[in-house]
């Protein structure tokens, strides 16, 4: 199902639940009534035609308008991408957090050791994730910005021309390695390895949250290589020939 402006956006989160981390992105919570896509994304100031690429590109994994959506301002598209980093750091990596620790704790004092395990397991892979997500907050975001204004202006001043010859969007395609594979072995060691607890229900819902955490950040980097990547690799060359 194709996601259009005229739907109430209440009857588009029965529809697709998992919609409701990325509409909060725009600033768009819930306790908002019966009003449409285009109604809401009015009264929030909320670029309609932008968030419709957005919650499309998450609900369906074909849907991927890559030519429209390099029309938006770049400095829209790191806007989001900066409240999704938030959202994975802020709520979803402390949520699994907790269920691990509440599964650790009902374990017994038998397999204690094994749940630990997979705690530090997911600790080494929060530090992973907070890493890469602080070298694209640092350094690759703010070189987008400044790229964008200097295409404002007109004028490509000399610092930024050098910055342009020190670091460029294909380093970043270099080290944009895949943070997803962490994920996956975690998932295996719940499935495969570890003992088994009274309360399931904490496993179940920790392997939701991780599947879910793993499918959110897909479309994330899919989002960053495809649209982002391109936008600022245009933006390089066309900075180049100002001078």
């Amino acid at each position: 199902m194709r996601i259009e402006k005229d739907m109430k956006l209440a009857d588009v989160i029965h529809h697709d639940f998992n919609l409701v981390p990325v509409i909060n992105r725009f600033g768009i919570h819930l306790g908002f009534g019966d009003g449409t896509i285009e109604q809401i994304c009015k009264e929030h100031k909320v670029n309609v035609a932008f968030f419709l690429i957005i919650i499309n590109v998450y609900h369906d994994p074909q849907y991927f308008p890559k030519k429209h959506l390099q029309s938006f301002p770049v400095g829209s598209l790191v806007a989001y991408l900066h409240n999704a980093h938030e959202y994975y750091l802020e709520q979803k990596i402390p949520e699994i957090k907790k269920l691990i620790v509440k599964l650790t704790e009902e374990s017994g004092d038998k397999h204690k050791n094994n749940f630990k395990l997979a705690f530090n397991f997911f600790e080494e892979y929060e530090h992973e994730l907070t890493a890469h997500i602080d070298r694209e907050e640092t350094s690759v975001y703010p070189y987008v910005v400044e790229l964008e204004k200097v295409i404002e202006s007109g004028t490509a001043p000399d610092k930024v021309l050098a910055r342009m010859q020190s670091y460029s969007i294909t380093d970043y395609e270099d080290e944009h390695e895949n943070v997803e594979e962490k994920l996956y072995d975690l998932k295996n060691l719940i499935i495969k390895y570890l003992p088994s607890v009274k309360n399931d229900a904490i496993s179940y819902n920790i392997l939701l949250e991780l599947f879910d955490l793993e499918k959110d950040l897909r479309e994330h980097a899919r989002i960053e290589d495809m649209i982002l990547v391109p936008k600022v690799e245009a933006m390089e060359i066309t900075i180049k020939k100002m001078n």
